[in-house]
């Protein structure tokens, strides 16, 4: 699954044009590396998201197509910084 998609599907971030700018500009990063919105997510990536002065870092548990709102978060789980 694509990295926007991801961010959208995993609820971090609410839509995906938002989630592909973010990419775009630099403020999403994948295993250390800065990421593009194309990026094809894999189980065991560690997502860093930048939201102004606070950093988002999970680590991706699963990757189903479509979610529900209450499965959302079973979808990665927050890594201590």
């Amino acid at each position: 699954m694509r990295l926007d998609k991801y961010l959208k599907v995993a609820r971090l971030i609410k839509r995906r044009t938002v989630a592909n700018d973010a990419c775009d500009g630099d403020r999403v990063l994948v295993n250390g590396r800065e990421a593009k919105a194309s990026y094809q997510v894999k189980v065991g990536d560690i997502i860093e998201v930048a939201f102004g002065a606070r950093t988002l870092k999970v680590r991706v548990l699963s990757i189903p197509e479509h979610a529900a709102k209450q499965d959302a978060q079973l979808m990665y789980e927050e890594v201590a910084q």
